[in-house]
């Protein structure tokens, strides 16, 4: 396996897109489970399989361009439409929380970001955990320790470094459509279903005063690279954390709406949380993303 993802990253990225829209549709016309949350994810934010089913071929995309972005030194072009919005807060010598969903190239998105600003504004610092196989944990390693980026352990430790990173006027990087483990989040409305939140990017803007951008990485057709898309929140964040929570929900709904086809709708969204280091997070009113 390893041998092969060095040989796919050498591929071109228009040949892994196509590849990759093929094993997508294979892996949806397979599995009837993974069919039947995608299709039900969809329906609950009111899209027919007809308006989204661009997204099974995306979902593939997603997978086969990973050997690219995770072994290769550059990122692949991106342009980033109103970087300003991201370069403002920074001038003000405030901290970033960057918010992408499961939408397009979200690995992308703290690469480019990274390569672009980290000279001027500092390292980006996201939460990782290594994978349990052996040569799979090598390679995100790789992936992840790379100039720009920060990573810092999934736990109580890591997120302090966060919040340091943060004091100091950097930046973070979340998925917050992530289900979290048990203790770690609230039950908020997702689309206009209960799903299990996390409480950490709340937490992050509430004690640092950081500013939330959202990005959005989109593919362009034919393997053309990527597009780059910052959006800020319409209104400051809630004092109150399940209100905070609820409008970072919101502001998700809206994004992927905007790229509906590019979302994984295939993702476990409404599971059950995990039972994983609740009682130690809980104690200290902290929050460990997964």
């Amino acid at each position: 396996m390893p041998s092969l993802f060095r040989l796919f990253s050498l591929l071109p990225l228009w040949l892994l897109h196509g590849v990759g829209a093929v094993l997508g549709w294979v892996v949806f016309l397979a599995s009837g489970t993974y069919r039947r949350r995608f299709l039900a994810n969809a329906r609950q934010a009111g899209y027919r399989f007809a308006d989204v089913r661009a997204a099974v071929g995306h979902a593939g995309r997603m997978v086969a361009e990973l050997p690219r972005l995770w072994l290769r030194p550059e990122p692949p072009h991106c342009e980033m439409i109103e970087p300003e919005r991201v370069e403002r807060p920074w001038a003000q010598g405030r901290g970033i929380v960057f918010l992408t969903p499961h939408l397009g190239c979200f690995e992308l998105s703290v690469q480019a970001a990274a390569h672009r600003w980290h000279a001027q504004f500092g390292p980006i610092t996201i939460l990782y955990r290594p994978a349990r196989q052996a040569w799979l944990a090598r390679l995100m390693e790789t992936a992840r320790n790379r100039p720009g980026v920060q990573a810092v352990p999934t736990n109580l430790s890591g997120v302090r470094q966060m919040i340091k990173a943060l004091r100091r006027g950097e930046a973070v990087g979340l998925l917050p459509d992530q289900v979290p483990p048990e203790g770690q989040g609230l039950w908020s409305p997702f689309f206009g279903r209960d799903a299990y939140t996390m409480t950490l990017a709340a937490r992050l803007v509430q004690q640092t005063g950081a500013i939330v951008v959202i990005a959005r990485c989109e593919r362009r057709s034919w393997g053309r690279g990527y597009t780059m898309h910052f959006e800020e929140l319409p209104l400051p964040l809630s004092d109150s954390l399940e209100t905070a929570v609820l409008q970072l929900n919101q502001a998700m709904e809206q994004t992927i709406r905007r790229s509906p086809s590019q979302y994984l709708w295939g993702y476990a969204r409404y599971k059950q949380p995990r039972a994983e280091q609740a009682a130690s997070a809980a104690s200290t009113g902290g929050q460990v993303a997964p």
